[in-house]
């Protein structure tokens, strides 16, 4: 009897702390079994809290001062041409559409993804394109429509020398940058070669928010490994976030995720970067990393579809053709 009275005497202990927990904001871990009795959850499930805290078994939670209030994914798309600045093929070795088309239903179920875990979050698409058929263009705009996403197009003229296509990516980016302006809270731009797991965005947008809470500024945040960051042995910092160890680093491509307040605040560097070349040509973007914080997650959570010599392209510890097989339309 004494055994039983003890053991309900522990449990309407445990109901009293766990109701005063709760009162109060705080977490409880079971280390038995690694349940969160406060919030009625097991440590696989989501355990942080958008726009409120971040919860890292071992290390506490973060309480978020930085909420996200909306994404607007601004993807650059042309079905019609393979490497802008090269002539090997890609990965996989299939038509650009092939590429264009998997990234864009990537990015759907990554933002139905990101829809589940935050809740209020308003996410909207941008396409801006290059010359790219009009069937392949209703395809795309019906495919994210359908999914009841907002989306908007914007086409992109050819340049006055048709063989330039740098010059006219270069006029894609300008207008990423200038509807960048009229956006609300933070902006992913993406190339239409870049295939995404299905819980990008939502490990992301963890990471913008505990990142800008800790640092209280805005920041960078990638969605690629890039493997030529590992040539050099540059120092770097390593943070957790929700599911993914971020590290940061000085450099980039063109595929990124910002604040508007970011966008505004280095407006003509970004801009100067679209309208005059330079080697390397994201070296004002670099520049701006040097200023700024950027952070990169391990492993990747999207594909660079390039080459597969590139060291700009596949990402390290990555199973490629999964990613692939999984976003075939």
């Amino acid at each position: 009897m004494k055994e039983i009275k003890s053991i309900k005497k522990t449990n309407f202990v445990k109901k009293i702390l766990i109701k005063i927990c709760r009162l109060f904001g705080y977490e409880l871990i079971d280390q038995s079994t690694l349940d969160l009795p406060v919030s009625n959850k097991n440590y696989k499930e989501m355990i942080s809290v958008p726009g409120n805290k971040s919860i890292s078994i071992g290390l506490g939670e973060t309480l978020i001062s930085r909420k996200v209030e909306a994404l607007d994914i601004l993807v650059k798309t042309c079905t019609s041409i393979q490497l802008v600045s090269q002539n090997k093929k890609r990965i996989f070795e299939e038509d650009k559409s092939e590429y264009t088309f998997r990234t864009i239903n990537s990015l759907i179920k990554s933002a139905n993804d990101l829809k589940k875990k935050f809740k209020e979050i308003k996410i909207g698409f941008t396409i801006l394109d290059v010359n790219s058929p009009s069937s392949d263009i209703n395809k795309i705009l019906s495919k994210i429509s359908n999914e009841g996403f907002k989306v908007e197009l914007i086409t992109v003229e050819n340049t006055d020398n048709p063989k330039d296509n740098m010059a006219t990516t270069m006029g894609s980016i300008r207008k990423s940058f200038n509807k960048a302006k009229n956006c609300t809270d933070l902006i992913y731009f993406v190339e239409d070669d870049y295939i995404h797991k299905s819980e990008s965005l939502a490990e992301m947008l963890f990471a913008y928010e505990k990142f800008s809470s800790i640092f209280q500024d805005e920041l960078f945040i990638l969605s690629t490994d890039y493997p030529y960051l590992y040539k050099n042995m540059n120092s770097t910092n390593i943070l957790i976030g929700e599911k993914t160890h971020w590290r940061s680093v000085k450099e980039s491509l063109l595929t990124f995720m910002t604040s508007k307040k970011m966008i505004e605040k280095h407006f003509e560097k970004l801009i100067d970067m679209a309208t005059n070349r330079s080697d390397p040509f994201e070296k004002n973007l670099h520049e701006i990393y040097e200023k700024e914080k950027c952070f990169s997650p391990i492993p990747s959570l999207s594909i660079h579809c390039a080459n597969i010599n590139s060291v700009f392209g596949l990402s390290p510890n990555i199973d490629l053709k999964k990613l692939w097989d999984e976003n075939k339309v």
